[in-house]
């Protein structure tokens, strides 16, 4: 569905949200392999400690949620030569439900996992049109593909990514650009590490770094992972509503 990454030796990759887990590993994987790699997040001290071990990658320290910093950031990026591929790993999760609901987290999360993605694109979607090449991604999450207890915060917004990467394809494919929606299931990172439960199929971020890869590099669009968790919840989205909701209440107890 997008062209296949054969070679990873001097693509410009800009990797968004890549001061830790996920972001953190695939930004070091594809250095490996011979990528140009642009990292962003918010904590500079993380990028430069990257940097320092990566010969060669870039620091470009941004907050996603500040738009004229995305685009003064993305614009200087850009002057300094056209870019092969966006990932955007960007995130914020903390449980909620409806019955302890927090509107300041409620738009944290959208702003970081959403609103920033946006950010992102605003500034980068016409360059790459332009230069008429170029691969997009959005790490969005298995959350997002129905409602999930304690999800009412982050599942939303994950949701949001997944269509949007879908509207992305269908508009800017036929332009020569690729465009890719990523759902992980459980990944051992800062974020997770919150949760009070056990999470099934739990892999480490270098785990999902090659998976991610694996599946650029063969040109997909929809990348998830792990395949003996996600595809359990690929079939739950096939559901019906009177079997899906019983389904999830006896899956997670809650």
């Amino acid at each position: 569905m997008n062209p296949p990454i054969r070679d990873w030796r001097g693509l410009r990759v800009w990797l968004v949200g890549a001061s830790s887990g996920i972001g953190e590993a695939t930004a070091s994987a594809l250095h490996a392999r011979g990528a140009q790699v642009l990292v962003s997040a918010r904590s500079a001290g993380a990028l430069q400690a990257f940097v320092a071990a990566h010969a060669g990658a870039q620091a470009w320290p941004m907050d996603v949620t500040d738009a004229p910093a995305v685009a003064q950031t993305a614009g200087e990026i850009l002057a300094r030569g056209p870019l092969d591929m966006v990932v955007y790993c960007a995130g914020h999760y903390r449980e909620m439900r409806a019955s302890a609901m927090d509107m300041a987290d409620l738009r944290q999360h959208l702003d970081i996992n959403y609103i920033g993605a946006l950010n992102v694109l605003h500034a980068l979607v016409p360059a790459l049109i332009a230069q008429g090449r170029g691969h997009i991604s959005l790490i969005s999450s298995v959350a997002g593909f129905r409602g999930l207890p304690k999800s009412l915060a982050y599942g939303p917004t994950k949701a949001a990514l997944t269509n949007l990467a879908e509207t992305l394809y269908l508009d800017l494919q036929p332009l020569g650009l690729g465009v890719s929606v990523v759902h992980p299931g459980f990944v051992q990172t800062p974020l997770t590490s919150q949760n009070q439960f056990t999470m099934p199929a739990l892999i480490t971020p270098e785990q999902a770094a090659l998976a991610m890869i694996k599946d650029w590099e063969r040109g997909a669009f929809d990348i998830h992972y792990p395949k003996r968790f996600t595809r359990w919840m690929k079939l739950l989205r096939l559901l019906p509503y009177r079997a899906y909701f019983p389904a999830v209440r006896r899956f997670t107890g809650l």
